[in-house]
């Protein structure tokens, strides 16, 4: 059990390393992860948490959203993986409610006491933990008592790649595990699985309630679960499919033998609370009004596109959205902006995710290749969350020689991912990277390039 692990722990040889690997990291990710840790526990030294106390120490990953582009909020699945970069972070109780944490890797603290009056510092980092401790002051009434909390972490910030999510789980897993959180009723009448869990952070992000548990403001992003599910529930060396309102387990789907994800992070900032927020939540808010619109024309109570098509024969259910999208005159969005939402919705999560999913399966990377195609165009046409360096490195990354390229995460700046034979993923990274100055010169300076297998779910150090 982790009640075991000292902060002493942390810093002996062979030991992070060999239970980074056992949890299912790649050899030279574990060695990278260690040193993150070793840097945590050693700012916890110097703060003064001493070297026999008992700490929870946590990896917990950003993810690759491989298929689903902002589908999860409206019902619909999502083809996902962990990455092998994430939060590193280590928590030693505090007898108060007091939280100090510290960001190793931009040296700087924040301190915030636990209570349900607690004001986040929007536009800051600390802003996710502080939202997370304020909805558990709300949800547990129970005193709770605080931490003092280092993290390193070497996902690249704002990237597609869901750092913010990363940081709530990462919080919310410290705070929990020294309050055991799972073994008090409010938690076990609503929570019951890894899956019901992501629900629930997700709710903490957007601000809604989960059962019981009542919502709050959220961070002000009008986000899913595909997220928090990806960082607790993929597995290592392969790529999840759920569903999702609530969250549902489809398949697993081994990534074939020999292959990694090349991962671009553009160097246009993606921050959900930043200034792409705006733009972000119009995606989120063009498919709530689509349901909106569908349950005011048909009198039934379908809360999300995925529910309306489930409504009958999915064929029949769409030819009426359809008709129903175009008849409409008053309202904040025009007929064909809500209909290339709901017909993008329907390509992405009703044809292309089990598509390319049945692709993979049978090992056949051509027409795996052409569904992810088919899923950026489409992203670029009806969903319209790109930019040009995003868009320019998934057809780069194509033409280099990468079985499948895609775009991912919020969209308005973050990520791409292409899927490439591991023996040649340096060339192409080099190859990448060098296309991607000569274009864009001042944000690929902002930009980088790396390698990622499928990895782990979060987990403790024990």
């Amino acid at each position: 059990m982790s009640d075991s692990l000292r902060l002493c722990d942390l810093s002996e040889d062979g030991l992070l390393d060999k239970r980074l690997v056992e949890a299912g990291l790649g050899a030279s990710a574990a060695g990278r992860k260690s040193d993150l840790f070793v840097a945590a526990a050693e700012a916890l030294s110097i703060a003064g948490v001493e070297p026999s106390a008992t700490v929870r120490a946590f990896f917990v990953p950003g993810r690759v959203e491989v298929l689903g582009k902002h589908t999860d909020y409206a019902g619909g699945r999502s083809l996902l993986a962990a990455a092998e970069r994430g939060f590193c972070l280590v928590a030693a109780p505090r007898n108060d409610g007091t939280v100090c944490l510290f960001d190793v890797c931009v040296n700087e603290g924040a301190d915030f006491t636990i209570a349900a009056d607690l004001i986040p510092a929007i536009g800051h980092w600390s802003n996710y933990p502080m939202t997370v401790a304020r909805r558990l002051a709300r949800n547990f009434r129970d005193r709770l008592r605080g931490a003092d909390v280092a993290f390193a972490s070497d996902l690249p910030p704002a990237s597609g790649m869901s750092s913010s999510s990363a940081m709530v789980v990462a919080s919310y897993l410290a705070l929990a595990g020294i309050n055991n959180l799972a073994g008090r009723e409010e938690y076990r009448t609503n929570i019951d699985s890894l899956e019901s869990l992501a629900g629930y952070l997700a709710v903490i992000e957007n601000g809604q309630s989960f059962g019981t548990l009542t919502g709050d403001e959220g961070v002000g992003t009008f986000g899913g679960s595909e997220d928090h599910t990806a960082i607790l529930c993929c597995k290592p060396g392969c790529l999840s499919q759920y569903s999702f309102c609530p969250v549902r387990f489809e398949r697993t789907i081994e990534v074939p033998a020999g292959y990694v994800f090349a991962i671009a992070s553009s160097g246009v900032v993606a921050e959900k609370t930043g200034g792409a927020m705006a733009k972000y939540n119009r995606a989120s808010r063009l498919a709530s009004a689509v349901a909106e619109i569908w349950r005011r024309e048909t009198g039934r109570g379908d809360p999300h596109m995925a529910a309306a098509l489930a409504s009958s024969d999915s064929a029949e259910a769409a030819d009426r959205m359809r008709k129903i999208l175009l008849a409409q005159s008053a309202t904040e969005f025009s007929p064909m902006e809500l209909t290339a939402r709901f017909e993008h919705f329907l390509m992405e999560s009703k044809e292309i995710i089990p598509e390319a999913g049945d692709a993979l399966t049978a090992g056949d990377l051509q027409k795996f290749g052409a569904a992810v195609d088919r899923s950026q165009e489409l992203t670029e046409i009806l969903l319209d969350n790109q930019v040009p360096e995003t868009v320019f490195l998934a057809r780069v990354a194509r033409e280099l020689g990468a079985a499948a390229a895609s775009a991912f995460g919020a969209g308005f700046g973050g990520s791409v991912w292409a899927l490439v034979e591991e023996t040649s993923a340096e060339d192409l990274l080099k190859d990448w990277a060098k296309r991607y100055r000569e274009v864009f010169p001042e944000v690929a300076a902002k930009a980088s390039f790396f390698v990622t297998r499928p990895g782990p779910a979060a987990f403790e150090l024990s």
